[in-house]
């Protein structure tokens, strides 16, 4: 079992990601302890109030907010009655056993998991403390847990791929909710990519149709450090209306992004070595620019290629599928930034005759078999399990608490 913990305060944005899920038919509300009534007759508000209620009791905390997930492997599909004794352990164990929750079981996923919902500001005010909660009481009571109902422990559940066609399909302007829709896709691409600015950020939404707008730079938007999200269509073209980066689920303003950014610039350093290694494998053969694309799309490598109205590049960004690193080409070196690959880059190869694409054509139907299978190979590629680097990021979080003892 894999045990993670979100905070924050927005107790109706934890509430409304777990409620539109099972509107979807994607969720269901298994349990809700610490309620005057049962599960099937709680409202919306009835839900949200219990929760309020008690944050209410403590207006300075700045965080009121604990959104768990616990995550089981494919196959160990448990019964709901299981489920809610499981929950009830673990929040025994972190200590939040009096706290009211709400329990959903998600069926969106590649793999069994669990949502709860809850505050950790008691009935007297005091806030429960979370500080090292993860690495400190969840971490012993999963343990504890794994033995107790017999489940598969953590550390020997294979690495989970994630079903990316149920959550973060590219958006579709009038499909789903427009604020619904960019909040599953920001969920997955603001936890999985490591980015390290907003043009690197909007080179991964732009796969998924989505695009984080500052405004123009002599708007006030821009001036105040605003930050709205918009659908595009498949040119890019924004449509639909925006929404503001704090109307959403975990608010990822623009200062809530320089945050990560300056995380993920620890965290992506150990895959900086393997993109050369890759690039330069590349390069040591004569490319074109589709060429150029095309065998590093795939080796599991996206290339967005930036360039002006008269086709001169000016721009170029690597997103490594398989790790989610994400690199300016300026960033790994002179070698691999816009200008220089402008220059080594071929003239495109001619545009196929009629005749050239129809047995073109008629090859690629001989051989959908063999393709399919490529394709499915380089899926893999693509979707592999993200892999965070825990000792950049500890190092990092070392780093920035010597900086405040100075």
């Amino acid at each position: 079992m894999v045990a993670k913990i979100k905070s924050g305060k927005s107790l109706i944005g934890a509430l409304n990601y777990n409620e539109n899920k099972v509107k979807l038919g994607k969720a269901v509300l298994i349990a809700a302890a610490g309620y005057p009534k049962d599960p099937e007759d709680l409202s919306f508000n009835d839900k949200l109030f219990r929760l309020t209620d008690l944050a209410a009791m403590n207006q300075r905390a700045k965080i009121n907010t604990v959104h768990i997930s616990l995550n089981f492997p494919n196959g160990e599909y448990l019964p709901d009655e299981t489920l809610r004794m499981i929950v009830s352990d673990y929040l025994d164990g972190i200590g939040f056993k009096t706290q009211p929750h709400l329990v959903y079981r998600h069926e969106d996923a590649g793999h069994p998991h669990i949502h709860i919902v809850t505050t950790n500001i008691k009935r007297d005010g005091e806030q429960i403390s979370l500080h090292y909660l993860g690495q400190n009481e969840s971490e012993k009571t999963r343990k504890a847990i794994e033995i107790k109902y017999g489940l598969i422990k953590a550390e020997q559940q294979p690495t989970q791929k994630p079903d990316l066609k149920a959550d973060i399909a590219p958006a579709e302007y009038g499909k789903a909710e427009t604020q619904r829709a960019i909040t599953n896709i920001l969920g997955f691409t603001l936890r999985a990519y490591k980015f390290t600015s907003l043009p690197e950020l909007n080179a991964v939404l732009q796969q998924y149709h989505i695009q984080a707008d500052r405004g123009s730079k002599d708007s006030r938007m821009y001036a105040r450090g605003g930050l709205v999200y918009r659908i595009t269509d498949q040119q890019g073209n924004k449509v639909g209306v925006a929404i503001k980066a704090s109307a959403i689920y975990g608010k990822p303003t623009l200062k809530a992004l320089e945050e990560k950014f300056r995380l993920n610039e620890q965290l992506r350093k150990p895959f900086k070595a393997e993109m050369i290694k890759i690039l330069d494998a590349v390069l040591a053969k004569p490319q074109s620019k589709s060429s150029f694309q095309k065998v590093l799309y795939e080796n599991g490598i996206q290339v967005i290629l930036r360039q002006n109205d008269e086709g001169r590049l000016f721009g170029v960004t690597f997103i490594n599928h398989k790790n989610k690193a994400v690199f300016n080409g300026s960033d790994l070196g002179k070698a691999y930034s816009a200008n220089l690959l402008s220059g080594r880059f071929l003239p495109e190869p001619p545009t196929k005759t009629s005749r050239q694409q129809h047995d073109h054509d008629v090859f690629l139907n001989k051989t959908t078999g063999e393709i399919a299978a490529r394709t499915d190979e380089l899926i893999d590629i693509l979707f592999a399990a993200e892999r965070e680097d825990l000792a950049a990021l500890h190092k990092f979080k070392k780093k920035k608490r010597k900086g405040l003892n100075l």
